[in-house]
């Protein structure tokens, strides 16, 4: 008599352990079934799992006697499947969505409290700050006034006014939100795509000379001398880099006062929001990173970076009954907004999601003209000829120039990611051992008296067969209804 079976899409490559030796045909058992899915449930329905072998054995201390804790074997299709952890929402949404609320409970943790911060956070001074690049040239956008789109670019001259390269560079459209021309260069020729691969590349180190200014400015708008300011305030941050449609980075970013310590306490009275806001608008002014002709751009002349002309610098507001945009805004949907973008990329069709090998393989993308010209340029920036180049604009010329993480945070804003994933891990230990966990012979599990051995090798990525890929298909809606969920709640 053979199993019960459920039919699950196409033929499978293989079986899982559990199946009856009828379980053809796309069919599996439901003993095979409910140990896939359970194994699934354990990567929160990670869409590229990473596949390993091994085992765990415990060693008494006392006797040397060698006892089995945990093998693979065990698992359906010999491997233990695990989370592969990534933040891009395109890639694995399951796992995009794990770090995401990571994200925002970082992010909430320091505007509100909570997390071991302390809920006077909240009437300290703090401002959501936009940072954008410099103008490369003119490309296809959409502008609005209130709800109205108005023409993208607008010339009553276009006719006789044109481009030193002979183009008409007026654009009359009105474009939709999902055009997929926003962000491309009226004028190929005249977009100054050097510029925008450099400014991707040391976006990280314009911030971290916005940041060495930003004290210089409180303390000169305060009346103090850097010495006394570091006596009695410290800036924290939170911030999140964001692909525009052009291509190009620019920065989100939660700037709070403290006192220095690890206590969360305010700073004195004179340093007020209004006029964090100015230091942030001087400091953004004044940091700026040349970009000099040598070993690493030998055929570019010198160039200085800066932020844009317009940085946007927000108060943040604390309570339930303040809008989630405008000149108000407040800290949940700050929260939810660089969480977002957190796990975003740029959204072009065809772009490459691993670092490109030669020169050919640029030639072979079929994204748009406009970003393929960018990855190009990187990779020519980064002296990349047909053989594999190992510059760091090369190997980031995939990411149109940016290497740099995606969200970073100072010290002591708030929590670290680390703690957040060591406080999960051990909620879910407790789970699974309410009683407390035990070793092979049924004592408290103590690693004085213990010696736990761990062997893992590397099996693969992915899953190897078809009903686990069927299942896993589901990830993306779950990970979405879980995200939406937290933000009813």
């Amino acid at each position: 008599m053979t199993a019960p079976t459920v039919s699950v899409g196409p033929g499978p490559h293989g079986a899982w352990p559990g199946e009856s030796a009828g379980d053809t045909g796309g069919c599996i058992s439901w003993a095979g079934l409910a140990r896939g899915m359970g194994q699934l449930e354990r990567t929160g329905m990670c869409r590229h799992p990473i596949r390993l072998r091994g085992r765990i054995d415990a060693v008494d201390l006392a006797t040397g006697e060698l006892r089995p804790v945990y093998d693979t074997g065990t698992e359906p299709g010999g491997v233990l499947l695990t989370g592969c952890g990534n933040r891009r929402e395109s890639v694995c949404p399951a796992c995009s969505a794990v770090y995401k609320r990571d994200a925002r409970q970082l992010v909430r943790a320091g505007l509100s409290g909570g997390k071991g911060v302390p809920e006077t956070i909240t009437g300290h001074p703090c401002v959501f700050a936009t940072f954008t690049a410099p103008s490369f040239g003119p490309v296809h956008a959409r502008r609005m006034r209130g709800r109205t789109v108005l023409p993208c670019r607008p010339r009553r001259d276009h006719q006789e006014r044109r481009c030193p390269h002979g183009r008409d560079i007026s654009c009359p459209k009105r474009h939709a939100d999902d055009d997929p021309r926003l962000g491309w260069a009226l004028c190929p020729d005249c977009y100054d795509y050097a510029a925008a691969v450099l400014f991707n590349a040391r976006a990280g180190d314009l911030w971290r000379r916005f940041t060495t200014y930003l004290p210089r400015q409180l303390a000169r708008l305060a009346g103090l001398t850097q010495q006394t300011l570091r006596d009695s305030c410290r800036v924290r941050y939170v911030k999140v880099a964001e692909y525009q449609a052009r291509g190009v980075i620019h920065f989100h970013a939660v700037i709070r006062l403290d006192v220095p310590g690890e206590d969360y306490q305010p700073p004195p009275g004179r340093f007020t929001t209004a006029l964090l806001c100015d230091a942030i608008d001087r400091a953004a002014a004044a940091a700026a990173v040349t970009v000099g002709s040598g070993p690493e751009h030998p055929d570019y002349p010198d160039l200085t970076l800066r932020f844009g002309g317009q940085v946007d610098t927000r108060p943040i507001r604390h309570g339930d009954d303040l809008p989630g945009t405008g000149s108000k805004l407040s800290a949940r949907a700050v929260g939810n907004y660089i969480a977002k973008y957190a796990t975003k990329t740029l959204d072009a069709p065809g772009l490459p999601g691993r670092p490109l090998a030669t020169r050919l393989d640029i030639d072979a993308l079929r994204c748009p003209a406009h970003h393929r010209k960018m990855i190009a340029t990187a990779w020519e920036l980064g002296g990349g000829k047909l053989t594999p180049a190992r510059t760091r604009l090369c190997r980031w010329a995939h990411m149109l120039g940016h290497g740099g993480h995606f969200l970073t945070k100072s010290r002591r804003y708030s929590v670290t990611f680390g703690q957040l994933r060591r406080a999960r891990t051990a909620h879910r230990k407790a789970q699974r051992h309410p009683g407390g966990e035990h070793d092979p012979w049924g004592r408290p599990l103590d690693e004085t008296i213990v010696l736990v051995l761990s062997t893992w090798a590397y099996a693969g990525t992915g899953y190897t067969t078809t009903p686990a890929a069927e299942l896993a298909l589901a990830s993306a809606d779950r990970a979405r209804a879980h995200d939406q969920g937290d933000r009813a709640a």
